[in-house]
């Protein structure tokens, strides 16, 4: 009897349930382990930065747009600098007092400055605000080198252009020919110049005709033809005959012809009087 109960003290548990009752949690474990393990190696903090930075340019843009619309004024005011010449300060204050009245932050300047810059004698505009209520325009006009043909201007720049008050540009030499040789005109006319004026000579014009001769005009009257070919030499060959021969006579000079090959033509103003119509 002894031994029966023995034995079946042996059989209680057997070992597999043992093994199967152990094994039960471990997968559960082990996902609990994983999860941990991935919560761990993420970087909270940098997560919890970039965050806020996300939020904070969400919020700058509003937030600007709500600091600006409780700032905004009205332009009360315009200020106009420059010296000027052809177009005047009250002018352009009028001009540009259509935007009076307009909003100080929405305004959009390029469109100041392209609509002054529109007058025939403005160059250029620089537009600036003045907080909290005025509009600060700052004017270069164009500066008149000299009349074009039809009563146009040039200016220094090269540049033609047609105000309706030319005149006040004063005294300033005549420029002519086709208006895409401006430039052509504007450098010999340069050359011409400093040349004359280094031999008491004051130059008044010049011309370009449309098939390529240039005329010459001086301060005391002179014309000289120097025609289409070689023109700088057939100029340098007038100041030299005009210091040798003609600069005691040169009240009674009208016309130089400077197109011959080794002197110069010379008209009168005494045989222009002779062939001119009698009464």
């Amino acid at each position: 009897m002894l031994e029966t109960l023995l034995i079946r003290s042996r059989a209680v548990p057997s070992e597999p349930s043992r093994r199967r009752g152990a094994t039960s949690l471990g997968p559960e474990r082990d996902r609990f382990g994983v999860l941990k393990a991935v919560l761990a190696a993420v970087p909270w903090l940098q997560v919890g930065m970039g965050a806020v930075i996300v939020l904070l340019a969400a919020l700058v843009p509003w937030g600007t747009s709500k600091v600006l619309g409780a700032m905004d004024q009205q332009f009360m005011a315009v200020d106009v600098n420059g010296e000027f010449i052809g177009d005047s300060r009250v002018a352009i204050e009028r001009a540009a007092g259509n935007w009076i009245g307009k909003s100080y932050f929405a305004t959009d300047l390029s469109e100041i400055k392209a609509n002054l810059e529109q007058r025939p004698w403005v160059e250029s505009a620089a537009v600036r605000r003045v907080w909290p209520d005025r509009l600060v325009i700052d004017i270069r006009e164009k500066k008149p080198l000299a009349y074009w043909t039809d009563g146009r201007l040039v200016s220094r720049t090269g540049e033609l252009f047609a105000p309706a008050n030319p005149q006040v540009a004063g005294r300033l030499p005549r420029l002519a020919g086709p208006d895409e040789r401006v430039r052509d005109v504007i450098k010999m006319a340069q050359i011409m110049s400093e040349q004359l004026v280094s031999h008491g000579l004051n130059f008044a014009g010049l011309s370009l005709e449309q098939r390529g001769a240039w005329t010459l005009q001086l301060a005391n009257g002179i014309e000289v033809v120097l025609g289409r070919d070689q023109v700088e030499q057939r100029f340098e060959r007038f100041i030299t005959v005009y210091e040798t021969r003609l600069a005691s006579r040169s009240d009674e000079v009208s016309r130089v012809d400077a197109r011959y090959t080794n002197g110069v033509a010379v008209q009168w103003k005494a045989a222009e009087s002779a062939s001119g119509p009698k009464s």
